[in-house]
């Protein structure tokens, strides 16, 4: 009883296993019937994967609180002598867009505040720039994946009418069925690719956005900053 137990157990098994590699089988069938166009669709997602990856490591890499790090860099220039170079070095250990935002206005600490208003909006596009970085790829992948899906569209018809054509109308459904694949698999992988990159870019596009909000608010409370004692002076 416990051999047929086991040889029960061996058998489910291997029907699970078959089953699995039929499933492979047939999705990879899938990818081969959607024609050469399908090469350069799994390209552009390949790349989308890579930008969605890097930009939401890089967005989530160079997330300072500034109310956190702002009050800091306060009580440093106010401590007296060598207060500025504490401030730098405390910037450098951050090594985010904001430190080195306000690392740039402290240079040019003593100078007038116009030429340091110029330093912090100079690194600020320089920030901004990178923050938005490959950004463009992704609304690229956006518009051109669904684009080749629609030409493996067009491609596969061409190939099935050429089909009926050369039947002469004879035509049974089985003959067209490779140029009906890879109409349906190449607009489906498009459309897909299409999607998950523009809804990507948009969700980074926001996250991007509201870095840039936190990067001028705190380039705008570093200037009042450095007014105050001015402001102090003159009440």
């Amino acid at each position: 009883m416990h051999a047929l137990f086991i040889l029960f157990q061996d058998t489910m098994a291997q029907d699970s296993l078959m089953a699995m590699q039929e499933e492979a089988t047939t999705f990879f069938d899938l990818l081969v019937e959607g024609g050469i166009l399908m090469i350069p669709i799994f390209i552009l997602f390949a790349i989308a994967c890579y930008v969605i990856a890097e930009r939401w490591l890089a967005l989530n890499r160079s997330h300072v609180d500034p109310e956190k790090f702002l009050p800091t860099i306060e009580n440093m220039l106010k401590s007296g002598k060598g207060g500025a170079s504490n401030a730098m070095n405390y910037c450098d250990e951050f090594d985010k867009p904001i430190s080195r935002i306000i690392k740039s206005g402290i240079k040019r600490l003593g100078r007038p505040l116009r030429d340091i208003e110029d330093a912090i909006d100079n690194a600020g596009k320089k920030e901004i720039f990178f923050l938005e970085k490959r950004m463009n790829w992704l609304a690229t992948i956006a518009g051109v994946a669904p684009l080749l899906g629609f030409t493996g569209t067009v491609t596969g018809m061409i190939e099935a009418f050429m089909d009926i054509q050369s039947l002469q109308g004879n035509v049974n459904p089985s003959v067209l069925a490779g140029g009906i694949w890879e109409a349906l698999i190449t607009t489906a992988a498009g459309l897909i690719v299409g999607l998950i990159a523009y809804g990507f870019y948009n969700f980074l596009l926001g996250k991007i956005n509201r870095s840039i909000f936190e990067l001028e608010n705190a380039s705008a409370d570093f200037l009042d900053l450095l007014q105050s004692p001015a402001k102090k002076e003159n009440n």
